[in-house]
């Protein structure tokens, strides 16, 4: 333990002086008979028990001038529980991304922006978890870990642009996801079942990188949930086997699939995401400098409330 403020200890121990000086310089003065030494016996004394009050005042004091020296913990460790979900987003930036989402909506949107919007819903519903975004194109990337810090992540998500992966243009959605199982596998300190859940944007199919349905099988072993939101998929595109079996695969292992043509499709899918159950999160949370003042302040709050209680005691009033 040290003190923030260890020089108010001067002005401390200054006050204390001086008001021992003022004490002493007008307490009153008795005259004895010295022919009655009786009552100065063992017997006619006052019980020290008198004195009680003044002796928790005085603790109660030095208890206060402790806490006002602002004491710390140099270093304190403590677990943070709360009632949420991790959740990492893998979000689409192939070239794709870049039609227009809903030609009939004013102004038109592309796909990436329709899509950022509804990610940003997404994020600032679910207040009680842990987010991250992943983007992928030919190869995977990470761009926030999983935070409890939305408005940082939703900075991150607006600076997402079809500048990002300038030099990429494919759709690598098994290496997306092994990303995202990979995040929340490294990150995730959570116990419980069907704690981590991938949300994973995606307007086509998987054409280079790892087979998405080796990943998902990973993703079920390791107790994480996929859900796949289809960003204005052409029928022929969802109709291909490969496609088929990855759907089949999301819903058998617990996700959803959304169909989104338009924004309103995209912000329904958040919504509906949002209702999916709750976990038991446990994270660790590290704090320098930890103040624990409190262990001063209330035993002295405590000690002046008894002492002005005692003083109500007929026997405890003071008469000299």
């Amino acid at each position: 333990m040290r003190f923030l403020r260890p020089d108010l200890a001067w002005w401390m121990f200054g006050a204390v002086a001086v008001a021992l000086l003022v004490r002493w310089r007008l307490r009153r003065r008795l005259g004895v008979a010295v022919t009655t030494p009786w009552v100065f016996g063992r017997a006619y004394r006052a019980s020290p028990l008198r004195r009680l009050p003044a002796a928790l005042l005085v603790i109660a004091l030095l208890l206060i001038g402790v806490a006002l020296l602002d004491p710390v913990l140099p270093y304190s460790e403590s677990q943070i529980h709360s009632q949420g979900l991790d959740i990492v987003i893998a979000l689409d930036l192939s070239s794709s991304m870049q039609e227009v989402m809903d030609k009939t909506a004013t102004p038109a949107k592309t796909r990436l922006e329709a899509t950022k919007a509804a990610i940003e819903t997404l994020v600032r519903l679910r207040h009680d978890d842990r987010m991250g975004l992943v983007v992928f194109s030919d190869h995977a990337y990470v761009v926030s870990p999983l935070t409890f810090d939305h408005d940082y992540l939703v900075r991150y998500i607006q600076m997402v642009d079809d500048q990002m992966l300038r030099s990429e243009g494919m759709t690598a959605i098994g290496d997306g996801l092994a990303l995202s199982d990979y995040l929340l596998a490294r990150q995730s300190t959570a116990q419980g079942h069907r704690n981590k859940v991938v949300v994973l944007f995606t307007d086509g199919e998987n054409n280079i990188g790892r087979d998405p349905l080796d990943v998902m099988k990973e993703a079920a072993a390791a107790d994480i949930r996929v859900h796949m939101v289809g960003l204005a998929l052409e029928d022929d595109v969802k109709k291909k086997p490969l496609v088929q079996r990855l759907l089949q695969t999301v819903r058998r292992q617990g996700g959803r699939y959304f169909t989104a043509d338009t924004s309103r499709d995209l912000t329904a899918a958040s919504q509906a995401i949002d209702a999916t159950e709750k976990g038991v999160l446990v994270s660790q949370a590290y704090q320098h400098d930890a103040p624990v003042y409190q262990w001063f302040a209330v035993p002295a709050l405590v000690l002046l409330v008894m002492a002005m209680m005692l003083r109500a005691v007929p026997i405890f009033v003071d008469q000299t």
